[in-house]
């Protein structure tokens, strides 16, 4: 079976890890490298490991990580107090974790993010669960993907405001850290080489190292699929079959360990991850609304109207709301949708038909499902949930807990 989900997909699998603390006091982050430095992609080749060791089931290979940027405890440790530190926005009012919560699969209730100084998003917060093995990370840029370049958009970038990190407040923030003992403590145990180890360089490059370990693969269909027959119910071996079949065509996207769409990092290639599903249809022509044009935004090309990324499965019974602006509030509605074949909006700003949407993909075409169907599909979505990972104490927010 897995490799019916796998089908192509040569993505791979993390086990969650134990991660080193340290004391902290009460005092937040700051940051100091160049974001232009923290913009460039990072080579395509994985750096050895210092003192680290990837947990991996068998079929799974360790992520691809940055030669400057080798994966060691020291870092993970450190990533994790930056990730949920609000001392990292410019107001001190949110962390990477105001967006990103765990027992949410590591996004939010929203609809759509707020930022620290209250500008809301056009999108909803993707989940950051399996993260290392993406080879696109936002829901409409096909240019990003690697997460040490990612990491910095929402630190430094103003269209929206994120984190709010400019060029007036930066070393305010970075001095956070830097007059912060036991950050001093953290960083030099992470960057042991260098002299002036808190920079904002630094701290992109520990966020990502921690967020690289936010991984997720022991739930019930896991288990299932690894010989355990009593895992899942026969209500949920109904669904999985349904999700498998040509009718529904629902792991034509969502495959892969992931279940979702992955290829090679290539920009040729991740363009291959964004679809129109016909969520919209404004004008009757394909128009989505005008904050949220998809792919389009980045290709102007009017085809790509309405393209977003294809997100994973993994824990989505724990990360709602779903699609990319948060508009379905249920997994039922996400079932009911592609029932339908894309959504029909009767009235009011965004009415419009888009099952007849022109740039709709051809496989999103609509099912007729009876009761039971929807909910043994529901059921098998929703065996995809690992417990065990959105309760680890080991990825929680280690402020809230005594340091050894």
């Amino acid at each position: 079976m897995l490799n019916t989900i796998h089908k192509k997909s040569t993505h791979k699998l993390l086990a969650l890890i134990c991660v080193c603390l340290c004391g902290c006091d009460g005092e937040e982050e700051k940051i100091s490298s160049s974001a232009n430095d923290s913009n460039s992609v990072s080579p395509p080749l994985t750096a050895p490991l210092k003192n680290f060791t990837w947990q991996l089931p068998p079929h799974i290979s360790p992520p691809i990580t940055p030669l400057d940027n080798p994966i060691s405890n020291e870092k993970i440790a450190l990533g994790r107090f930056l990730f949920y530190d609000k001392r990292l926005s410019a107001n001190k009012t949110q962390s990477c974790a105001s967006c990103h919560q765990q027992e949410h699969a590591f996004t939010e209730e929203n609809m759509t993010a707020i930022g620290s100084t209250g500008e809301v998003h056009p999108r909803n917060s993707q989940n950051l669960i399996n993260i290392a093995f993406n080879t696109s990370l936002t829901w409409n840029n096909p240019t990003i993907i690697d997460l040490e370049k990612q990491i910095a958009i929402p630190l430094f970038g103003q269209h929206p405001i994120e984190l709010g990190i400019n060029e007036t407040n930066k070393v305010e923030v970075l001095t956070r850290f830097q007059q912060n003992s036991n950050y001093q403590k953290l960083f030099k145990s992470a960057f042991p080489n260098e002299t002036n180890n808190i920079n904002f360089d630094n701290i992109i490059k520990a966020l990502a190292s921690f967020v690289r370990t936010l991984n997720s693969y022991n739930s019930p269909f896991d288990r299932f699929e690894l010989g355990d027959k009593t895992a899942l119910s026969n209500s949920t071996q109904r669904g999985m079959n349904l999700f498998l079949s040509e009718r529904l065509a629902c792991s034509e996207c969502h495959h892969g360990p992931d279940f979702n769409q992955f290829k090679n990092k290539s920009s040729s290639q991740t363009m291959a991850n964004f679809h129109n599903i016909g969520l919209y249809n404004l004008d009757g022509l394909g128009r989505y609304p005008n904050n949220n044009t998809g792919l389009m935004q980045f290709t102007n090309n009017p085809e790509d109207m309405g393209k977003f990324k294809t997100p994973t499965l993994r824990n989505v019974e724990h990360s709602a709301p779903y699609m990319h602006d948060g508009s379905l509030a249920s997994l039922e509605d996400v079932v009911d949708f592609y029932a339908a074949g894309g959504r029909f909006i009767g009235s009011g700003e965004f009415a419009g038909d888009g099952r007849i949407n022109p740039f709709k993909h051809p496989l999103v075409k609509g099912f007729a499902l009876d009761n039971q169907d929807k909910k043994d599909l529901v059921n098998f979505l929703k065996s995809l949930s690992d417990t065990d990972f959105l309760h680890d104490p080991t990825l929680s927010n280690p402020f809230t807990q005594t340091a050894p």
